[in-house]
């Protein structure tokens, strides 16, 4: 066999163990700070300042503002705060939102970030920043951005809403199934990619049957740290992109918009990458668009993005977006194949492939 590839890791210290959050102190320390501003969603400023709490003196307060889909707005706000606060580092406590902040911060101040994740997103591991502004969702790569400890606590994930769970798992997941069709994969971040896969298939059901499962909340963690770095080895596609207009243009929630489309694109995808999508049609009973669309209904995730709230009427000009500026594909796209992708998964269609 014959091999040819790069691959680079992340360079996040990743931090896995339950109680491992009990640590946040001594890691602020060893990253030679002790003046960290908690970041979260105003829905866990408890959270947050129970966290702050802990921290101590090491703790110069919270803020929570952490917004869906990174508003550059909210971004300088809390780029002001950290800075008349003094902060040398921030901890970010919470899902993609939160992480998403902390990484903006970074990138536009270099402050060290502390992650702890409470949700699957995936975010935290990569140097992947998306951020939204004048209703349009851009994406930058940078090294500043890659947070410097993740840690991550099964423990913190008990208590996350099966929905939640359910369709924040779905957004790791994409994460893996474009990863296995990148035009930049490679052989570790595809082995990474199935892994995280099978994480998700065997621990999503037990997490919609007992949410308290601690095991099945292990597992969906590791998934969501297999899939994270996955998104940041390797560079995304047409589901990523639709994903991104959807949210930065019609405000859809993140982590459901993902749910919806997975199966749409995969199956796209599948006549142009069926070989690089076979193990992970495998793992979904041999059809990677149908699989993943029955996998998704049997957890009773959102299934058109109708019900997320998008009018007919708007998928029109959302094809037309998400077709602007050329990215890589595995099957040639255009306008009105994106546009019939976005009526299929406005109504819910199951895939054939």
């Amino acid at each position: 066999m014959t091999l040819s590839f790069t691959y680079q890791g992340s360079a996040a210290r990743i931090v896995f163990a339950n109680g491992a959050s009990a640590n946040v102190g001594l890691w602020v320390e060893k990253l030679g700070c002790s003046r960290a501003l908690v970041l979260t969603t105003p829905h866990q400023a408890a959270d947050g300042r129970a966290l702050s709490d802990r921290l101590g003196a090491l703790s110069v307060g919270i803020l929570a503002e952490a917004s869906m889909h990174t508003p550059v707005e909210v971004t300088e706000r809390a780029v002001a705060r950290a800075a008349e606060l003094a902060a040398d580092c921030v901890v970010s406590l919470g899902g993609g939102s939160t992480t998403g902040l902390g990484k903006a911060m970074a990138y536009r101040t270099n402050i060290p970030q502390i992650v702890v994740p409470t949700t699957y997103a995936g975010s935290e591991v990569t140097n992947i920043l998306g951020q939204t502004e004048g209703g349009r969702k851009t994406t930058v790569r940078h090294e500043s951005i890659i947070p410097e400890i993740v840690i991550y606590d099964p423990a913190l994930t008990l208590g996350l809403p099966v929905g939640m769970s359910v369709t924040s798992g779905l957004n790791a997941m994409a994460h893996a199934i474009e990863g296995l069709y990148a035009e930049d994969r490679n052989p570790v971040s595809s082995l990474m990619a199935l892994e995280g896969l099978r994480a998700f298939a065997d621990s999503l059901p037990d997490i919609v049957r007992e949410p308290r499962n601690p095991e099945a909340r292990s597992k969906a963690l590791y998934g969501a740290w297999l899939c994270g770095t996955v998104l940041g080895a390797v560079g995304m596609a047409l589901h990523h992109k639709i994903c991104h207009t959807l949210g930065g243009s019609y405000d859809l929630p993140h982590a459901e918009t993902h749910a919806v489309m997975l199966p749409h694109t995969a199956g796209f995808n599948a006549s142009a990458a069926g070989e690089a999508l076979s193990g992970a049609a495998e793992i979904f009973g041999g059809t990677i668009g149908g699989g993943l669309w029955d996998f998704a209904k049997s957890l009773g995730a959102p299934l058109t993005l109708h019900e997320l709230g998008l009018e007919e009427s708007d998928l029109d000009r959302a094809a037309e977006i998400a077709g602007q500026n050329p990215y890589y594909n595995p099957r040639p796209i255009d306008r009105a194949s994106i546009r019939a992708l976005l009526q299929a998964a406005w109504e819910g269609r199951r895939p054939d492939q």
